[in-house]
């Protein structure tokens, strides 16, 4: 099927606002990152028992959204629903947006960006950070790959392919990040076969939430309103996708609370962890599961466009919640290096670790955030990656508005 696409004219006062803000964020990000390389991690938050603190958060964040970010153009060429596929092109471009993101916020934040080289170059593969290596950059090229089929008529018959080649790999891109913790058996709940699929459902919520939020940007930048019967399928699919992830944090914990071994953790996780307790409650399930899910259902509010871009906020910001209660929660809470016995001596055995973020980790942290926004919207503007019209979608594949 042919599509018509089109580019942001991008003249608006409003359009070079938001490029300003959103290049004065990513230079933010930079000048933190060198001025943490000049003075060292002494001027961060982390110590010797939290190693990774709020970047990782929102590096880990990007890149598992950048995979939940394909899922329109998934759905459209893997699932054969056509009425997605003029929302295909903006959906890899957000892939590979959110990837750029994230991936730069963990290269800086290693204090020494230079040693990438080595991890590019040599190789341990019983590392599941030497896997991710391979996993990254190759999702980034077959995405760069699936959208040259998409937009180049001549490749459009190798479209269906690239986009089942990227499926797959998104699926391993996300269970490879999920078993960076899965794999670390120093931490105690970290040790778990559950991350790896737990960490795809996490990436469905997240990506559809950020492709909506654009989308609607968009579609009110350049007046040119959504159609309803669209809205409505994306409502209900990012309200499915949320649920899930709300279940496999039910059982991941549920199956926590099997073992007496974890019995402390979860104490300290769900009732005594204070900000992390807290944010589990009220981030992770009050505003990235709950709100969401009642926006997204209530006869009330699923058909108004207002409350589905707060819907999608929340579940962005119940996401890095989410990030930071597994990141750093289970960082802080105690190492068990011997298993079965009471260890005690002068280097803080058995004490909860106290973490506090400082300005330089928050600026790097937002600055990927903001790199993501500005390859977006340049890319909106140079190249044609959206639909000419976004009223009017294909009919056998789009359902009824409700």
């Amino acid at each position: 099927m042919k599509i018509a696409l089109r580019q942001l004219e991008g003249r608006s006062a409003g359009y070079y606002a938001v490029l300003a803000v959103l290049a004065a964020l990513s230079g933010a990000g930079l000048l933190a990152a060198w001025t943490m390389e000049h003075h060292g991690h002494i001027i961060t938050g982390m110590n010797n028992q939290i190693v990774w603190g709020i970047p990782h958060v929102f590096a880990v964040f990007l890149v598992v959204a950048a995979s939940g970010a394909l899922n329109v153009a998934s759905i459209a060429s893997v699932f054969g629903k056509t009425a997605y596929k003029p929302l295909a092109p903006l959906s890899a471009l957000l892939a590979i947006a959110l990837l750029a993101g994230g991936l730069a916020v963990l290269m800086l934040d290693l204090g020494r960006p230079d040693r990438l080289i080595v991890a590019m170059t040599y190789y341990n593969f019983k590392s599941i950070f030497a896997w991710n290596v391979v996993l990254y950059s190759g999702f980034m090229g077959l995405v760069v790959a699936y959208l040259w089929t998409m937009m180049e008529h001549r490749m459009n018959a190798y479209s269906t392919y690239a986009g089942l080649a990227a499926f797959v790999w998104r699926l391993l891109l996300t269970t490879g990040t999920g078993s960076i913790f899965g794999f670390l058996v120093g931490r105690q709940a970290f040790g778990s076969a559950l991350m790896g699929p737990m960490f795809i459902v996490y990436s469905l919520s997240y990506g559809l939430a950020i492709f909506l939020l654009v989308l609607l940007a968009v579609s009110r930048g350049t007046q040119r309103p959504l159609d309803a019967a669209m809205q409505a399928r994306l409502t209900r699919l990012l309200a499915v996708f949320v649920a899930c992830a709300a279940y496999f944090v039910l059982v991941y914990h549920l199956t926590n609370l099997y073992f007496a071994k974890q019995h402390g953790l979860e104490r300290f996780l769900l009732l005594g962890g204070g900000i992390h307790t807290q944010l589990f409650w009220l981030g992770q399930l009050g505003l990235g599961s709950l709100l969401p899910l009642v926006l997204l259902l209530s006869p009330r509010t699923r058909g108004s466009r207002a409350m589905l871009v707060l819907a999608a906020l929340a579940v962005v910001a119940g996401g890095l919640a989410q990030m930071y209660v597994t990141i750093i929660g289970s960082q802080a809470w105690p190492l068990q290096i011997f298993p079965g016995y009471e260890v005690s001596s002068s280097f803080a055995d058995g004490v909860v670790n106290s973490y506090a973020p400082s300005l330089p980790e928050w600026l790097l942290g937002i600055g990927g955030v903001g790199m993501a926004g500005l390859i977006v919207l340049l890319a909106l503007k140079w190249l044609a990656f959206l639909p000419q019209r976004l009223d009017q979608f294909p009919p056998d594949a789009v359902g009824t508005a409700h």
